[in-house]
């Protein structure tokens, strides 16, 4: 590509334009015959002017991944991350790039954007006047030093006070029953009956700390009726034309695992785990029932080839990580503990792509490794030499719902340990 051609194409992802099809292509092609970080990142930024930050965020991950001490990658995954609202993880590379460049403004001036949406008024002054000090002749910090100064800003919306999680499952099961819409509570999740048939699994504490984090204006009673409204009319992803496969992924669960009343497609797993399928929702868990098996040319060996290659598709980033106090935190440096960092509840699942072994391996330095499934939110990794890790992996057990015991994996191999 002629350098007069690469650079208008620069520029217009520079300036926040939609760059068509064949440009795309054509920079996709150029930013893999060229080595560094740049057009890589350029690709990746285009993708988020369209709209395709699902897409874009793997690549701004692994860009920070081969560039740990890029700022401009941190400061594009914050951006990714933000267009998908992981408005804390977000927060936490641009933590990272001030670390990088202390006072960076960009850096600030999006975090005083995330401060002002949380209502912390105090914060967010704090960081406009660093960029502001830092340079004084940026005009977007100074328009927001403005706006800060004269707004009068609300307070930050809370809860009704003291309403606790029996509370809130109470509320919102006489929400159901008031709606006709069948349930029954097993563990921490409820079982509830979809309009098109089949069985949804609802985390109830996601639930709650979902409302916790964002009540709204809402009052209890209100917040749990909007809710079951989104419950009652979710369908199982079963329709006249039968499943849309690239809705599909694979979730690893225990051996025995009951899914619901009316049973769920799954297959024996890695040993002592079974693999069932699960539609790609952003709130809800929804298990794709054994009678989806109906639709016509529908087989469980086409169920599960769509479900893994769709995984295989989206890896997730590999962070070092902290056990303190029985919690899992993000840590600054090399650990000895690892998290895949999906986030989605399909992390043990990511273990068994060959695209998220590329990336473990690429953190951990490769080899036979021990994994921690007991929170199902998290998988948790480290090397089967390292002692201190193993004992810290072990003694942090597994939640209700989580996976008991440890795994060895290595290579396309995960087994007991």
């Amino acid at each position: 590509m002629p350098l007069a051609e690469l650079e208008r194409l620069r520029r217009k992802v520079e300036a926040g334009d939609v760059l068509s099809d064949a440009e795309l292509d054509a920079l996709r092609a150029e930013a893999a015959q060229r080595p560094g970080a740049t057009l890589r990142l350029t690709v990746a930024h285009a993708l988020v002017n369209a709209d395709a930050e699902r897409e874009a965020l793997p690549l701004m991950q692994a860009l920070r991944r081969d560039f740990p001490e890029d700022l401009q990658v941190r400061l594009g995954l914050a951006r990714a991350l933000l267009g998908l609202e992981r408005h804390r993880d977000a927060e936490v590379e641009l933590r990272d790039a001030l670390v990088l460049s202390p006072g960076d403004p960009e850096a600030l001036k999006v975090l005083a954007v995330l401060a002002l949406r949380q209502g912390e008024a105090a914060r967010a002054r704090a960081y406009v006047a660093e960029a502001v000090a830092r340079d004084p002749f940026d005009a977007e910090a100074k328009l927001l030093r403005a706006e800060l100064e004269s707004a009068d800003l609300p307070p930050v919306p809370q809860p009704e006070a003291q309403v606790l999680r029996p509370e809130f499952t109470a509320a919102l099961s006489a929400a159901l029953g008031r709606a006709g819409v069948g349930f029954r509570r097993q563990g921490r999740d409820l079982l509830v009956k979809l309009a098109s048939g089949g069985v949804g699994r609802v985390d109830v504490g996601s639930l709650y700390a979902a409302y916790h984090a964002d009540p709204g204006a809402q009052g209890l009673t209100a917040h749990v009726e909007a809710l079951v409204a989104r419950l009652g009319g979710l369908s199982s992803g079963v329709g006249p034309s039968g499943v849309a496969l690239d809705t599909l992924r694979p979730v690893l669960r225990p051996a025995g695992f009951v899914a619901g009343t009316q049973g769920s497609l799954f297959r024996p797993g890695p040993e002592g785990l079974e693999i069932y399928y699960v539609l790609e929702d952003a709130e809800f868990v929804r298990y794709l029932p054994a009678s989806a098996l109906g639709s016509p040319g529908l087989t469980l060996e086409a169920v599960d080839a769509a479900a893994w290659r769709n995984l295989d598709a989206h890896p997730a980033d590999v962070r070092p990580v902290v056990i303190d106090r029985g919690e899992v935190r993000l840590a600054e440096a090399f650990s000895g503990l690892w998290a895949v960092t999906g986030g989605d509840g399909l992390d043990g699942a990511r273990l068994l792509t060959k695209a998220q072994r590329r990336w473990i391996d690429a953190a951990t330095g490769g080899g036979r490794l021990r994994v921690n499934l007991g929170q199902r939110e998290v998988a948790l990794l480290c090397r089967d030499s390292d002692a201190a890790s193993v004992r810290a992996l072990t003694e942090l057990g597994h939640a209700s719902d989580g996976v008991p015991g440890l795994y060895l994996l290595e290579g396309d191999s995960l087994r007991l340990a």
